[in-house]
């Protein structure tokens, strides 16, 4: 069965389901690294990316968008300059109802109005002003890290805002 579009799977609907020991055969999120860069450096600068709406980011965005901003930061600045952390952890459980599709897939499929599905992936909650990446570098690779982290906010189900919360005097020298 192929995967199903994202946007079925990005309002909140429900209580959570989370509980994982009496659920079987929940797959593993695809996200591993949920810290990245250097980690005993103090760096100068830090950004956020903050949700604006409340919605679920499956674990493929987040890998995703965790991706693009390790990809471009490397590549601009190297692994030494900068520090990422991806904040929320993919807890939810998706359920989906397989159904048949298909010719005579009309009577197998009927029947079934309120199936509960089974286990297809995992998805993190966020509401408004949660945070969903923080980032950290020095005053060199400053804008690098904005467009990093603006381009991982495509990526996501939920309009993000990126906010600079340590070095503002900094940030505003420099024109970001």
């Amino acid at each position: 069965m192929v995967t199903k579009p994202a946007r079925m799977y990005s309002r909140i609907t429900g209580p959570a389901y989370t509980r994982k020991e009496f659920m079987g055969g929940v797959p593993y999120p695809k996200i591993t690294t949920f810290v990245q860069g250097n980690q005993k450096k103090d760096f100068p600068i830090e950004m956020r990316l903050v949700a604006e709406e409340p919605c679920q980011i499956r674990h493929t965005a987040l890998e995703a968008a965790r991706v693009s901003v390790n990809r471009r930061m490397t590549e601009a600045a190297g692994l030494d300059y900068f520090y990422l952390k991806v904040v929320p952890y993919p807890h939810h459980v998706l359920r989906e109802h397989k159904m048949a599709t298909g010719a005579g897939a009309d009577r197998i499929s009927s029947g079934m109005r309120a199936a509960f599905g089974r286990p297809v992936g995992t998805a993190a909650r966020v509401y408004p002003n949660d945070v969903i990446m923080i980032a950290r570098t020095d005053e060199a690779h400053a804008k690098e890290l904005k467009t990093a982290l603006r381009k991982a906010a495509i990526k996501l189900p939920t309009p993000c805002k990126v906010v600079i919360t340590k070095g503002k005097e900094i940030a505003g020298s420099l024109g970001i």
